[in-house]
């Protein structure tokens, strides 16, 4: 038995009826799959994403839309119709038993409604490693009630636009209250099981007309479209006797196998586990809704077959970590960066050493993978920082585990990756010899993170030695001297060393900028050295070895605080810089213009604590002090998470991704950091 709590986080409800505030707030659930359910806390789906079972089914299927939406009502003592919260219009009873309350227990979501004399919960799992949702109903207190349950449906994948065409009826086949909806091939059917006392579903086939998505439509997305449902679900709800919907794209012997109060158990209780592993000062508060948060994130990878078979082989399993829901797949940088914040301080040692031997296995040409598009097996490679991300985050990796036969195993690799770097590799990523500093760039791509590209247009190319690259570089040179030096091949490690003081000379000389007190953000550009003040320059201090003497931290600290932290985030730009873009909103080429010219960023949290740190060592409680905004973050967008992007002015209205995997593990990882 545990000697903490299950963390909770409740959400304050509007005392009056604010159906914008309920439906501008977020939950999500995921499968361990890369699969998920997620929706507005009010029921009304704003996005395409929004649907209770988004299957992750292999390749090339990807990710796909099995179950948008449930209209649920109650059918009361007095044999009048309430709904339970939204319901769609189409199917509306006119009344509702409203929503008094939402939380996250253990960060699974639980609604609780009331009105008319009843008062009922309703809770939402999915079955870990399955594609396979539960939906369970209880009814608190109140005379028994008739519950009415009619599913809707648009088969696509998550990502394709909700304008896709609905036929005008799926082949279907019903057994009770048990029915197999046919998806289109290669899909599998949708299988749907109701549980609960004097069940039935009545054949009622129905287009729903016109379904509108709100936040589609701002994003300047298709954002009206059709669904299909087969019919209703109905049971009776008593006070000792519950009701569960189970949705499921798996044989019918595997989503039979455990009742729903079972699977909900299961889960709870592997989300326990997961809380035990942890380190004890991260089972309680904030913490631990992160360690659960950043669970959803870490991931095998349903589509990639023979990722797992290379895996199984070996005697490993293979992992990967989705970027960020709802669209993202794995990114290479995303991964290496989040690896510490979801896997070293959440206690997962051996998914952390899986994801990093995963991720080795597809480096070609000296580069790692920038990300894996959905549905495909093949990496894409157009990312310069993504291969030396991948050395901070093995070098995590081995303080945290002491691993070394997943170094010695590792080691051919990486030096290969040295040798392309300084020899030069694809999309012009080499040392220039004149200077040992790592230069980038070929026309048509964004290679470091600031990636925005909208048609032909690369927003920031920045190409030429940017000041990130050179910081991530010189710190890959100096592990690899360490390593090199540890496995007793002295000459691969002096080359190391000789690379590596040279780069960091010609750094101290290249980059700082007198007249600004702060680093150039490149040089040698496409437009000579570019002064801009950005928060890449933190890198220079952050790493493990930072390139930039430290006679000069104080400085660059200094214009950054000034310049670009906000309560939750980093800035992407200087407010001062003619470029700077106030709000990240709009159509996508708006957006990407915004993307990294002004736009707060969360995940710049973690360098810019361990900058602060490095330059005021004792001063945890204003390192800590400076979290404070992006934990009450955690009940305003997607409710326990962290979103990827903020509005760059006040009051930092949240966009893009609801949870991004990197602004989770950055706050986990400062709030064990600055712990007293």
């Amino acid at each position: 038995m545990s000697s903490y709590a299950d963390p909770h986080r409740h959400i304050a409800l509007p005392t009056t009826a604010d159906n914008e505030s309920l439906h501008r707030r977020e939950w999500l659930v995921c499968n361990g799959l890369g699969g998920y359910a997620s929706g507005t806390i009010g029921g009304l789906p704003m996005r395409r994403y929004h649907g209770f079972l988004i299957a992750a089914l292999p390749n090339p299927a990807g990710r796909v839309m099995m179950l948008n939406s449930l209209s649920e009502q109650i059918r009361l003592p007095d044999r009048t119709r309430a709904d339970l919260g939204w319901v769609s219009p189409v199917f509306s009873a006119g009344k509702t038993i409203d929503l008094v309350d939402f939380q996250l227990e253990l960060g699974l979501p639980v609604w609780r409604y009331r009105g008319h004399g009843v008062t009922i919960e309703r809770r939402i799992v999915l079955a870990y490693g399955h594609n396979s949702v539960f939906v369970t109903y209880r009814l608190v207190d109140g005379e028994p009630v008739r519950l009415e349950i009619r599913p809707s449906l648009q088969f696509r994948g998550h990502d394709e636009p909700v304008s896709t065409a609905v036929p005008e009826a799926y082949s279907l086949h019903a057994f009770g209250a048990r029915i197999e909806v046919a998806a289109p091939v290669p899909l599998p059917d949708l299988r749907l099981h109701l549980d609960g006392d004097r069940r039935t579903f009545v054949i009622e086939p129905m287009i729903i007309p016109d379904v509108a998505y709100a936040i589609e439509e701002s994003r300047g997305y298709a954002s009206r479209g059709q669904l299909y449902s087969p019919g209703r679900f109905r049971a009776e709800l008593r006070v000792d006797r519950p009701a569960a919907l189970v949705a499921s794209t798996e044989p019918w012997e595997t989503v039979r196998t455990m009742s729903p109060d079972e699977a909900i158990g299961a889960e709870c209780e592997r989300r326990r586990r997961l809380l035990d592993a942890a380190p004890p000062r991260a089972r309680t508060g904030p913490a631990a809704e992160l360690v659960l948060s950043a669970d959803q994130f870490v991931i095998r990878p349903a589509g990639r077959h023979e990722d797992h078979v290379r895996a199984r082989v070996a005697g490993d399993e293979a992992w990967t970590v989705i970027a960020g829901y709802h669209w993202f797949t794995d990114w290479g940088r995303d991964s290496m960066i989040s690896l510490e914040g979801l896997t070293l301080a959440t206690g997962r040692i051996a998914e952390a050493g899986s994801i990093l031997r995963m991720f080795a296995h597809h480096v070609r040409d000296g580069l790692v993978p920038n990300m894996f598009p959905e549905g495909a097996n093949d990496g894409l490679y157009h990312t310069a920082d993504a291969t030396l991300w991948f050395f901070h985050a093995i070098d995590r990796y081995l303080r945290a585990s002491s691993d070394q036969r997943t170094l010695a195993q590792l080691l051919p690799t990486l030096s290969s990756i040295i040798d392309h770097h300084l020899a030069g590799t694809r999309f012009g990523i080499g040392v220039d010899p004149a200077d040992g500093l790592l230069r980038q760039g070929a026309p048509g791509y964004q290679l470091t993170w600031m990636d925005a590209k909208a048609g032909d247009w690369v927003v920031t190319p920045r190409r030429g030695k940017a000041v990130e690259i050179n910081a991530l570089w010189y710190n890959a040179l100096r592990v690899m001297q360490g390593w090199l030096a540890a496995a007793g091949d002295h000459g691969a490690a002096a080359r190391m060393e000789a690379a590596a003081d040279q780069a960091q000379a010609s750094f101290e000389r290249r980059f700082w900028n007198e007249s600004t007190g702060h680093l150039f953000d490149v040089v040698d550009g496409e437009h000579g050295d570019d002064p801009a003040c950005r928060p890449n320059q933190l890198f220079a201090i952050s790493l493990a070895h930072p390139v930039l003497a430290p006679a000069r931290w104080q400085s660059v600290l200094a214009a950054v605080e000034r310049d670009l932290l906000t309560p939750v985030g980093l800035r992407s730009l200087s407010p001062h810089h003619p470029d700077y873009k106030r709000s990240y909103r709009g159509d996508l080429l708006t957006r990407d213009a915004a993307y990294h010219q002004g736009t707060v960023w969360s995940w710049l949290i973690g360098p810019y604590i361990d900058a602060r740190l490095k330059v005021h060592p004792d001063d945890l409680v204003g390192a800590r002090r400076a979290l404070d905004g992006l934990i009450a973050h955690m009940s305003q967008y997607c409710i326990g998470y962290i979103g990827e992007v903020f509005d760059a002015d006040e009051p930092y209205a949240p966009g893009g991704c609801v949870a991004q995997a990197w602004g989770v593990a950055e706050l986990l990882r400062c709030l064990l950091l600055t712990e007293r």
